[in-house]
């Protein structure tokens, strides 16, 4: 800790220096982020990311493309304090400052949204990886608790911005990626402008046999945005997305087959030729209004409908989830004694109904010739609400010190219907205290080129479905979410030549009633309260524009997260596993790189990452190993013809072809007379190409 402080102190105190955009546009300087923004509500009520008294970093267009246009993982963990594992397209795991890590499967107590429409369902599972990457704009990731507006997770919030079209042009193109292991990518898309309306489309499919057995993947998808009925005061904008995916799953994998046969898939899948399957269609509307030249009103609508197939050796599970809500906010701006104060008040509504059935899987008796649906086992319905009051507040009392306060108000109640077996019936409604959300910040600006912020906010979140239910299947009425509280102290600056910036933060959050996922079958979890972990770490980042010549420029940049991530009181089964490692996340992270700007459109970029060993049980008896990344790209950007443009860009991942676990499970469970399965091999050395061909009209 000591050591945290002491780096700390030396950025804020001697690194008084003035800067530009970070290479992952973290400083975006002149970027007002406007309520009135087509997608997306204002990060806060701050006029700039530079300015906002939060760790927060922004990927744009480039940053999102720059690798194969299809994973974003390898994206996503070049910021500090971001680990997305993953072990296929369709299988990752999102945390944030170690929040979210101890998660079996997929992302949960970490919110995201696509425009105006929340990714996170009632369940608190959170999917991202099946948005195509080429319609995004740009992503912004708030780490921590610290924007009431986007409903105070304990992880934070990830914003996906989707592309509109541009004023006043009109464009058509297409694009293809091709890589190791029979990944391709096709995508058309088309956009057009005008003074009062606009459109945008993009359709695309990936399809890929995977480097494992039993990994085949295949996607495609339509996005729509735009706006309409755009008057000096008002516009309507619009989103909508339709999304079918079959994915085949090869499952966790223990050591042995691990370290001598990484392609293998778990036979058991192999054998069901397990998969997931669904269908996924989203739309969201926003209408924006002036209501006086000091007010603005910000009101949308969304509606969610996800089909789902997932045969598993273990049964076939079928899950339908259908999803409505609103959100409606204001945004008030006055100057009051030549003090600017900017207030923002809102609330959200969410309702879900999720449906799900599993059947007996008889692929046993089905000739080789994987999953065959059998007989019923169980049903369960939950109809889950929540409303979401928020209000933030921005008050500039002086040249240099701002006030930044908000708070956020929840409550959810949810009714539970579990058929178990199927000719008794269970019916429970169920809702839990409200939790009440503050958050207060205080920054300091002793010259234009450096913020010094301290903040303290309040998170929570909420137990997914398992979660709420005992190993009989009914409500846990003793469940509660998980809550606390965050503590940070950051800088961020940049230096006079405008060549340098550097931000760092050091944070300190204690969770309270642990939500612990024990399994008690193979296919099911239920949810404990066990006690309370201790997040605390250090954020660096910097990156130095390095001009060589008149045409060539030369960015590296480096990032690092040091973390201490702990049980502080956690007991289970009689065991006491206080002061042990937190499980699932790397106590540290670090990434460098540099980007070369060459002459003739030419372009080159290469990483280098590590992420150090992770704990992969409670009882810290077991770690994965260390390891270390090189990713290397080589791009060029040109004209063909005067309305015809052409982006060429060819890579490798993984470079010296290092055998490491892209994803592990953690606390996993050997049934029968099988070892435990912890890992999911990542990717050996593979390659990619792409282009795209743009015609402006």
């Amino acid at each position: 800790m000591r050591k945290f402080l002491a780096v700390l102190f030396f950025l804020i105190t001697v690194l008084k220096v003035r800067a530009q955009d970070s290479l992952h546009s973290t400083l975006l300087q002149d970027l007002v982020i406007s309520t009135s923004g087509p997608q997306m509500y204002p990060l806060q009520v701050s006029d700039s990311i530079f300015q906002l008294p939060a760790s927060v970093a922004k990927l744009d267009t480039k940053l999102l493309q720059s690798n194969n246009r299809v994973e974003l993982a390898p994206i996503l963990n070049t910021v500090p304090g971001v680990l997305m594992q993953s072990a296929t397209f369709n299988t990752n795991r999102l945390s944030i400052r170690g929040i979210g890590a101890r998660t079996p499967y997929g992302t949960n107590k970490v919110r995201a949204f696509f425009g105006n429409i929340p990714l996170t369902g009632g369940n608190s599972e959170t999917t991202i990886e099946d948005i195509d990457l080429e319609f995004l704009q740009n992503i912004h990731i708030i780490k921590g608790p610290l924007s009431s507006v986007y409903g105070a997770g304990l992880g934070g919030a990830v914003l996906l911005q989707p592309k509109t079209a541009d004023p006043d042009q009109v464009q058509a193109g297409v694009s293809a990626t091709v890589g190791s292991f029979g990944l391709i990518k096709n995508r058309i898309f088309a956009s057009y402008g005008a003074h009062t309306y606009s459109f945008n489309v993009g359709y695309h499919k990936v399809q890929s046999d995977g480097f494992r057995e039993n990994s085949q993947y295949y996607r495609e998808g339509v996005t729509i945005t735009g706006d309409a009925f755009c008057k000096k005061n008002s516009k309507l904008t619009y989103l909508s997305q339709f999304t079918s995916l079959q994915a085949y799953i090869a499952s966790s994998i223990d050591r042995e087959t691990f370290l001598n046969n990484p392609k293998a898939a778990a036979a058991n899948w192999k054998e069901a030729k397990g998969y997931e399957a669904y269908k996924n269609f989203m739309v969201g509307l926003n209408y924006d209004f002036a209501l006086h030249e000091n007010i603005t009103s910000a009101t949308s609508v969304f509606y969610s409908l996800k089909d789902s197939d997932e045969p598993r050796p273990f049964d076939i599970l079928r899950e339908k989830t259908e999803t409505f809500g609103a959100r409606s906010q204001f945004v008030g701006s006055w100057q009051l004694d030549g003090k600017l104060l900017k207030a923002t008040v809102g609330v959200e509504f969410f309702q879900d109904g999720y449906d799900a059935a599993t059947l007996e899987n008889l692929y046993l008796e089905n000739n080789g010739s994987g999953s065959l649906a059998g007989a019923d086992k169980n049903q369960l319905f939950q109809r889950r609400n929540f409303v979401n009051v928020y209000s933030q507040l921005r008050y500039v009392f002086s040249e240099k010190w701002e006030l930044n306060a908000g708070l956020n108000y929840n409550k959810t109640s949810f009714v539970l219907q579990q058929k178990y077996p199927l000719d008794n019936v269970y019916d429970t409604p169920y809702e839990y205290n409200g939790i009440w959300a503050p958050q207060i910040a205080l920054s300091y600006l002793p010259s234009k080129h450096q913020t010094i912020y301290v903040s303290v906010g309040r998170g929570y979140s909420l137990p997914s479905i398992e979660e709420t239910m005992d190993d009989n299947g009914q409500v846990n009425t003793s469940i509660k979410p998980e809550n606390g509280y965050n503590v940070e102290l950051g800088t961020k600056l940049f230096s006079v030549d405008k060549r340098f910036y550097a931000e760092a933060a050091l944070y300190r959050m204690k969770v309270n009633d642990l939500l612990v996922a024990h399994r008690v079958l193979e296919d099911q979890y239920v949810g404990v309260n066990a006690g309370s972990t201790v997040h605390m770490g250090l954020e660096f980042m910097a990156q130095y524009k390095w001009q060589l010549g008149r045409k060539t420029l030369v960015i590296p940049y480096v990032s690092a997260a040091l973390g201490n991530f702990r049980f502080d009181d956690f007991k289970q089964n009689d065991q006491d596993f206080s002061e042990n490692d937190l499980t699932g996340v790397p106590k540290n992270q670090f990434t460098g790189g540099f980007m070369f700007n060459l002459p003739y459109g030419f372009g080159l970029k290469a990483d280098y990452f590590f992420v150090d060993k992770i704990p992969l049980n409670d009882a810290n008896a077991l770690f994965s190993d260390a390891y270390s990344l090189c990713n290397a790209a080589v791009n060029w950007q040109g004209k063909v013809i005067d309305s015809l443009s052409l982006l060429i860009n060819v890579g490798v991942n993984n470079l010296f072809n290092e055998q490491y676990a892209s994803m592990v499970l953690v606390n996993a469970t050997g049934f029968g007379n099988s070892a435990p399965r912890y890992y999911y091999p990542g990717q050996p050395v593979n390659y990619f190409g792409s282009f795209q061909l743009k015609y402006v009209f």
